[in-house]
C-alpha cells in the first residue's frame, strides 16, 4: 500500500481548490443552502487556521483545517477526503494530525459541525471519541445540522 502523508501546507493549491469545489458540489446535493456552513478559502489563510493536506504517492488526496474559535477551543472545517481515495482511511489520519496540532496548540475541545445525511462522517467523528452538543459559536439550530465536540484531555 503507498504511504499516506498528512502535512501543514496552504491551502490556496489548484488540487485543494478543486477539492473544495468538489466538497461544495457534494453539500449542495445534500442539503440546502442556508444549511451549508462553509468557509471559504481566504478563512482557511488566516493566522487563526491551520491547513491540512493529505497525500498519497505524492498526490492530494484530501485535506482539513483546524480553526481556532477564539474561545480555548477550535472548530474542524472543511474536512474532504476525494471520492477516488476513499476507503484508505484518510479521514482518520486527518483527524488524528487535527487532534495532535489541537493538543500542541492547548485547545480544551475541539468542535465541528456536520450534516445529517453523511453517515460516514459521522461515524468517523463517533468512532474518535466525538459526543453530540447543542450549536455553538455562530450557528443556530439546524434540523439538518449535527453539532459535535471532543474534549481534550492533558497528561499532567
Amino acid at each position: 500500500m503507498t504511504a499516506i502523508t498528512i502535512s501543514e501546507e496552504p491551502p490556496r493549491q489548484p488540487t485543494i481548490i478543486r477539492l473544495l469545489e468538489l466538497s461544495d458540489a457534494y453539500l449542495a446535493s445534500l442539503y440546502p443552502a442556508e444549511s451549508n456552513h462553509l468557509v471559504d478559502i481566504s478563512a482557511l489563510e488566516k493566522p487563526t487556521a491551520v491547513f491540512f493536506v493529505a497525500r498519497r504517492a505524492g498526490e492530494i488526496v484530501g485535506c482539513c483545517a483546524l480553526v481556532n474559535a477564539g474561545d480555548g477551543t477550535a472548530e474542524i472545517k472543511r474536512m474532504f477526503v476525494d471520492p477516488e481515495a476513499r476507503g484508505l482511511k484518510i479521514g482518520k489520519w486527518l483527524l488524528s494530525a487535527v487532534e495532535e496540532k489541537a493538543v500542541k496548540l492547548g485547545f480544551a475541545a475541539i468542535r465541528l459541525e456536520t450534516g445529517i445525511h453523511q453517515p460516514e462522517a459521522i461515524g468517523l467523528y463517533r468512532a474518535a471519541g466525538y459526543v453530540e452538543r447543542a450549536p455553538f459559536g455562530d450557528y443556530l439550530p439546524d434540523p439538518l445540522s449535527l453539532f459535535m465536540e471532543k474534549l481534550i484531555k492533558w497528561n499532567i
